[in-house]
């Protein structure tokens, strides 16, 4: 089908534009309609995406089920999957249905609830299918209106404070992204992001206000980039924003921002810094190596600090994205590799670490751990779901978790061993803060009144959980179900990468040779 890709993007918005139009009144009737609509539309979504996967061609490095057409002012609508961007899609389809699924127990307001999902998800798979510029900085922008909204109304207490700082964070770093991106359509004439993958942006190395830029406009270029992916993931220091989101949102928006929000910085790293900006890239991998060891290191540290559950697996988050850009600025095979398994590997344990909060704070409406202690003995089922998912997190054997780490690891280790060594204390520390929490809330005797009478996971819980434990351990034991996919694009990236640095340090010798 030709527009297979369009039609994946756009279902949850037209079943958005449905329930808008034609559903009224705020009943039970009308609440249970709205929340099936969107998990009808959100799982045609999946089933569709299962017909792109099933059609890819790993071996193909190049742009497949690409539409092209005129759209505003001589603008494209130019949309396409490579082996990086076609498993980002598939894991956004797969997750929404379930946030959907965890969102039933939602009475505010739920018509609205339910179309900022869906928007959201056009949106986000937008993201991962656009190649044009003017798009993509579309779909990444207004990501951040229905998430605002679900933060800002179906929050906790301090809900407006966390959706204000999650917009201005994420809003602020994408303007400097947007200058940049005027000043590539300046010097290539197009906004085709494939295009632009293969334009030469300049690289002499010039003084600005008597400062010495290495790298020329490649390092402007990729540090006005950068700023807005580091927010976006998030790096240290600037994740500030992320805790604070993470603890006032809803269950289902904690899930959505964890497992597939925060890929967006991963990947534009991969569309755009990497490819577009190699020499800049490469000047600055140093810093962009010892931010994410130092974000490793310090962000478990305050993990172990936290006595709040969601805090605590909000700054878990950040560490592990730490392991993702150590992987992509590693710039080999082991490194991207690792980087991208680990997004998707992250978005199942995390979205999953989220719903097990989800599902006892549905029980007891508080996220304290000191409140819990001794779960295993009325709540077996999911001591043993929650069991799982920690050890995953910690990256066990037999887990996804386990893969992404040891490849970034490996990765990193060939390009700079100290950077390495710091960033493995952090799987140590991961493990100190995983079972610490596990044990505080799970294990023990059941002494506290108020859990005495806490009753386990229903049927519809354990079915949400199902899809993550079987995604979880089959990526744990098959590993090549994504890198069989992913290897050839990002084998070509990298030669591409290696090239361009190549035909780079050529050129700066040839003109320090005439000079």
């Amino acid at each position: 089908m030709d527009n297979l890709l369009s039609i994946t993007t756009f279902i949850p918005a037209i079943a958005a534009a449905i329930l808008a139009i034609f559903l009224r009144g705020e009943d039970e009737t009308a609440q249970r309609n709205a929340k099936w609509v969107a998990l009808i539309a959100t799982s045609l979504t999946f089933l569709v995406s299962l017909f792109i996967l099933w059609d890819f061609n790993p071996k193909d490095t190049g742009f497949q089920f690409v539409e092209e057409r005129d759209w505003l002012l001589g603008l494209q609508y130019k949309v396409g999957v490579d082996g990086i961007s076609v498993l980002f899609v598939m894991l956004t389809t797969f997750i929404m249905p379930l946030t959907i699924a965890a969102s039933w127990n939602v009475t505010v307001r739920v018509k609205e609830y339910m179309i900022a999902f869906l928007i959201l998800e056009t949106l986000m798979i937008g993201v991962f299918v656009a190649l044009d510029l003017v798009l993509f900085y579309l779909f990444f922008e207004a990501g951040l209106i229905p998430m605002f909204l679900i933060i800002g109304i179906w929050g906790g207490k301090a809900r407006i404070y966390a959706s204000f700082k999650f917009f201005l964070y994420t809003f602020l770093g994408s303007v400097l992204m947007l200058v940049a991106m005027v000043a590539m359509f300046a010097e290539a004439g197009t906004t085709d992001i494939p295009t632009l993958m293969r334009h030469e942006f300049g690289s002499e190395t010039f003084s600005l206000l008597g400062i010495q830029i290495v790298g020329g406009m490649q390092t402007l270029m990729f540090i006005a980039f950068f700023a807005s992916f580091a927010v976006k993931m998030p790096m240290w220091p600037v994740h500030t924003w992320l805790p604070d989101a993470h603890v006032q949102a809803p269950t289902a928006g904690s899930v959505v921002l964890a497992a597939i929000l925060l890929k967006m910085g991963g990947y534009g790293f991969l569309r755009f810094s990497l490819p577009m900006f190699p020499v800049g890239a490469d000047v600055l991998t140093p810093l962009v190596l010892w931010m994410s060891a130092i974000a490793i290191v310090y962000t478990s540290l305050v993990a172990l600090a936290q006595e709040d559950m969601k805090k605590l697996i909000a700054y878990s988050s950040v560490a592990h994205m730490g392991y993702v850009t150590m992987g992509i600025f590693a710039a080999n095979q082991q490194g991207i590799d690792g980087a991208i398994f680990q997004m998707l590997s992250h978005g199942f344990i995390s979205g999953a670490l989220f719903l097990c909060v989800g599902v006892i704070y549905d029980r007891m409406h508080t996220r304290e751990i000191d409140a819990y202690g001794g779960l295993v003995n009325r709540m077996p089922a999911y001591a043993l779901i929650f069991m799982l998912f920690t050890m995953a997190n910690v990256g066990l054997p037999g887990t996804s978790g386990f893969v992404g780490e040891f490849l970034t690891l490996m990765g990193v280790f060939q390009v700079n061993t100290w950077v390495a060594v710091v960033a493995t204390t952090g799987v140590i520390l991961s493990a100190a803060y995983a079972l610490w929490l596990y044990r505080r809330v799970v294990m023990g005797d059941l002494i506290k009144e108020s859990l005495k009478s806490i009753t386990d996971m229903t049927q519809r819980e354990k079915a949400i959980f199902a899809p993550l434990v079987a995604m979880t351990l089959l990526l744990g034991v098959y590993p090549s179900l994504v890198t069989d996919i992913i290897g050839p694009s990002v084998e070509a990236l990298i030669a591409n990468y290696d090239t361009a640095l190549a035909e780079a340090a050529t050129a700066s010798k040839f003109a320090a040779a005439s000079q």
